[in-house]
């Protein structure tokens, strides 16, 4: 069996799983405002699916996130999720001889397209307490040159849960602008951060943004998220896209009618999100584990195993075993993945219960697992 058919089972298997707590891949399962519930319904009800989506999405949509970052003046490209967004600007600037530079741990699917455009992927490390988990302009400087096509940096970081300040993107987006890249910042989790800053809204001539609907509003399953940047950026990296029917018109209503209501929702979300990190954490370190990064500014939190004589893998494995997903650090990072897992915190608090009062439990299974299978 191919490796890829092994993955497809893997998640298949999760997915026909009763009950089963999804705690590993950063997706919202409080749920659904019923607003965003209610325009789905209506959608599918007056057949809306059998007609195809504007090509750039829909046009009151890309309006509302426009006003939703703040910046007027630029244009939403609407796609097939966030990561979707990623590839069409990889397909778009990466090429043979270039560079994509990013941090180690990042999220991987970015180096990814751009290593199957021919580009070299160059990563800083910043994981550890020197640099306070996070990308500095100096060690930006020292991985940069002339070949670099796109610094991608991801903030809130995933796996790791840290954000910039406005000084801070400031100074990437001059870096990256003097080596002549373009700024590619993933905002998939700014709606988590305090004090988040799109580097849209520092310049808009060399920066762009990218943006879902999976985490803050819980449309992960629906496919949905874009791109934010100047008009001429946008036609560009449509130009590269192979989604020229458009995005799914249902996830586009339910996504518009989330940014109806985003600021109750969010005031929710993070409440419940909160409560769970504060549980979780608790009961790690009641076990002499660590959280490295407090607070989180992801619905997430990279929890270090600190010797307790197993492996991440094992762990997670162990979880699996008693209906809750979570992920092991080597999907982010080859680097640095033995140290740690990663939970997600946008459940409801019962998974979250769950997880804090067996995690004693799966730390002890997993010691006594000898052969753990392949986990994606």
């Amino acid at each position: 069996m191919s490796s890829l058919a092994v993955r497809n089972r893997y998640f298949d298997d999760l997915f026909n799983t009763p009950d089963l707590a999804w705690m590993g891949q950063n997706t919202n399962h409080i749920p659904a405002h019923p607003a965003v519930t209610a325009a789905m319904v209506e959608s599918i009800t007056k057949g809306e699916f059998n007609a195809y989506a504007p090509p750039l999405g829909f046009e009151d949509l890309r309006a509302a996130i426009v006003e939703d970052f703040g910046v007027p003046g630029l244009e939403a490209l609407v796609t097939e999720g966030g990561v979707n967004a990623l590839s069409l600007v990889c397909r778009a600037r990466a090429k043979p001889g270039t560079t994509l530079v990013t941090t180690d741990p990042t999220w991987k699917w970015p180096c990814l397209f751009a290593a199957q455009q021919g580009a070299e992927i160059v990563q800083t490390p910043i994981y550890g307490p020197e640099t306070n988990y996070k990308l500095t302009p100096d060690m930006l400087r020292a991985h940069i040159d002339e070949r670099c096509a796109i610094v991608y940096v991801v903030d809130p970081n995933n796996p790791l849960g840290v954000t910039y300040t406005a000084a801070e993107i400031a100074e990437f987006a001059a870096i990256a602008k003097e080596n002549g890249a373009l700024l590619v910042h993933d905002c998939t989790y700014r709606d988590f951060a305090d004090g988040h800053t799109p580097a849209v809204s520092v310049d808009t001539e060399n920066c762009i943004c990218t943006f879902s609907f999976s985490k803050w509003l819980g449309l992960a399953g629906m496919r949905i998220g874009g791109i934010l940047a100047r008009p001429e950026m946008i036609a560009e990296f449509a130009a590269a896209s192979t989604s020229v029917l458009g995005g799914s018109v249902v996830a586009q209503r339910g996504a518009m009618a989330g940014l109806k209501v985003k600021a109750e929702w969010m005031a929710e979300v993070r409440r419940i999100d909160m409560a769970n990190k504060v549980k979780i954490k608790e009961a790690a370190e009641a076990l002499g584990m660590s959280v490295p990064v407090w607070p989180s500014h992801g619905n997430f939190l990279v929890i270090e195993i600190d010797g307790r004589g197993t492996t991440p893998e094992a762990i997670v494995e162990a979880a699996r075993l008693d209906g809750v997903m979570i992920r092991q650090g080597a999907y982010h990072t080859e680097t640095f993945g033995s140290r740690f897992i990663k939970v997600s915190t946008t459940v409801p608090e019962a998974w979250a219960e769950k997880l804090a009062s067996h995690l004693a439990g799966y730390v002890e299974t997993a010691k006594g697992l000898s052969d753990v299978p392949a986990l994606f």
